[in-house]
């Protein structure tokens, strides 16, 4: 999707796009469930302290490190190999998100930068700033696992850079569209783009995570659409990923839906965790 020159509030037409409308109820109802258990009136922390590991391991298995959640939480060495590395840097995105609400919607492009300097945890030259001309991509590929990108077309840096401005842009303006349309444009368009040398997609699916929170659709970060996404599977990911970057509007469309699916699953998942602790099983 194209971010720049367009119409003031370009997001508005997305939400009226097929499916859209009752992808955003669908979603509006999840979270409300959730939201509504006895549970959460009384442990909210503990619901938002385990979607955050549970987002962090569905986000790294998109990225080819399909650990098991007991996995993620044993450990506590993740520099040993490549599958550890990811899911390390998932874990410091998590973690890091909460702490640059503030200054998304001022600086979102200081955010994304803070984001990629985290989750490389380098100090490389081409860390924390966007790939210049000449520059590749290299994603993390576990086990021979193809990621979610490879497919697609990589834009040069002079797209990378205007398509980031007229998405900085679209962040600090604003938008009446549903958060579910803002978070899934933002997600996609750093997908597409991916305009740093590593880690876009845990560096995209962290930004769709702020937004949701930010926009207050999930203020205490307890509808981990990273949950989602993962059991939806990377086949499905790219799919409608695809949908997004063909910039038609059934593709738009499919790829929002896709995103809220997602947003639905987290939530059921954390309710799922409040009806274990209820029962004093977790």
């Amino acid at each position: 999707m194209s971010t720049t020159g367009a119409h003031a509030d370009p997001l508005v037409a997305l939400g009226s796009l097929p499916g859209v409308a009752e992808s955003v109820e669908s979603v509006r109802k999840a979270v409300d469930r959730v939201y509504g258990h006895r549970v959460m009136r009384r442990r909210s922390n503990a619901i938002t302290g385990e979607a955050a590991l549970r987002g962090a391991r569905g986000s790294a298995a998109l990225s080819g490190a399909d650990w098991a959640l007991e996995e993620v939480r044993r450990r506590t060495d993740f520099s040993g190999d490549d599958e550890a590395r990811v899911v390390g840097a998932a874990l410091r995105l998590t973690a890091e998100a909460g702490q640059l609400l503030s200054i998304w919607r001022q600086s979102p492009l200081r955010v994304l930068a803070r984001l990629h300097l985290v989750a490389a945890a380098d100090k490389g030259q081409s860390v924390g700033r966007p790939r210049r001309a000449g520059e590749g991509v290299t994603e993390t590929s576990a086990a021979g696992a193809a990621g979610p990108l490879v497919e697609l077309p990589l834009p040069d840096a002079a797209e990378v850079e205007g398509r980031l401005d007229g998405l900085a842009r679209l962040v600090i303006a604003g938008s009446s569209a549903p958060a579910l349309v803002t978070a899934a444009v933002v997600h996609g368009e750093l997908l597409a783009l991916r305009p740093f040398g590593s880690h876009n997609g845990l560096v995209a699916r962290t930004a769709e995570r702020i937004v949701l929170i930010g926009s207050g659709l999930d203020p205490k970060s307890v509808c981990p659409a990273e949950v989602g996404h993962a059991e939806l599977g990377r086949a499905a990911y790219a799919a409608a990923l695809e949908g997004y970057v063909s910039g038609t509007p059934e593709g738009m469309a499919a790829w929002i839906t896709h995103c809220g699916k997602a947003v639905e699953l987290g939530a059921r998942e954390s309710t799922a965790v409040c009806e274990a602790l209820q029962r004093g099983a977790a």
